[in-house]
């Protein structure tokens, strides 16, 4: 039996969450240079979501920007309705969107920073994949496509004296890719997980402290950050026919950690 391949006729479109900056705008531009029309998923920064959708454009491939916090199912339907609309039947999903809250021992960490972490990085990824799978699974009467989970290290890590309530939801990312992979890859969507280590992005920052990916370098293998280009090549790969018998892979992609 041959392997499967993408028609040349079937136009990709897929929704990347959390696409205004770092590995979420990088995954977009990737994908449209493979040839992607892109959903730019945004939480407040429509600014740098219009930087992306213009950078989109510019490679020759549509886009659309849509705020929705991923966390709230009517806003995800929303997300993934403006993009059909706009764009097209849907055949893949980057869910890119995270957060972690500020650094720090987990007996210091609030209840309130704890639940936004669970509802953005894994009720959040389940809403998306929920919608997006019935989007594309053919016994849903779609076309098929892939899904690729951003997870992190930190789920296989802990991360102690940093942020264990965000290692916690990264390593349900990954167990959700391994059971999505298993219910619906017969159905034609493959479902994938990239494991990042510390990237060069404004997270850092955001938690509190914007050396920290250098303060990794020190105890990761390959003596450096990485890039977030070099997490969206991952994730590219992932979604394509190169990956067509790859499905339920959490890839680390994290300089040796």
């Amino acid at each position: 039996m041959p392997r499967p391949r993408t028609p040349a006729s079937l136009r990709r479109v897929t929704v990347v969450t959390g696409a205004g900056r770092g590995i979420g705008a990088a995954t977009a531009l990737r994908l449209a240079r493979d040839g992607h029309h892109i959903g730019v998923n945004y939480a407040a920064d429509e600014e740098a979501a219009a930087r992306t959708a213009e950078a989109v454009r510019a490679l020759g491939r549509e886009a659309v920007t849509v705020r929705a916090d991923t966390g709230d199912a009517a806003a995800v339907d929303h997300l993934f309705d403006t993009v059909r609309d706009a764009l097209g039947p849907l055949t893949g999903l980057v869910n890119n969107a995270g957060v972690s809250g500020p650094l720090g021992r987990f007996t210091e960490t609030s209840p309130e920073v704890m639940r936004r972490v669970v509802d953005v990085n894994v009720t959040g990824a389940l809403l998306c994949a929920r919608r997006a799978l019935r989007e594309m699974s053919t016994a849903h009467g779609g076309q098929g496509g892939g899904i690729v989970n951003i997870s992190s290290c930190a789920a296989t890590l802990g991360s102690p004296g940093e942020y264990v309530h965000y290692a916690a939801s990264k390593a349900a990312v990954d167990a959700m890719t391994v059971g999505l992979a298993k219910e619906f890859t017969g159905e034609g969507v493959r479902v994938n997980c990239v494991q990042p280590g510390s990237v060069l992005t404004e997270m850092h920052a955001r938690m509190g402290d914007p050396d920290r990916a250098w303060k990794k370098a020190e105890i990761t293998p390959a003596r450096r950050p990485g890039e977030p280009e070099e997490i969206a090549d991952a994730v590219a790969w992932l979604l394509s026919d190169e990956a067509s018998y790859v499905s339920g892979a959490v890839l680390r992609a994290a300089g040796g950690l």
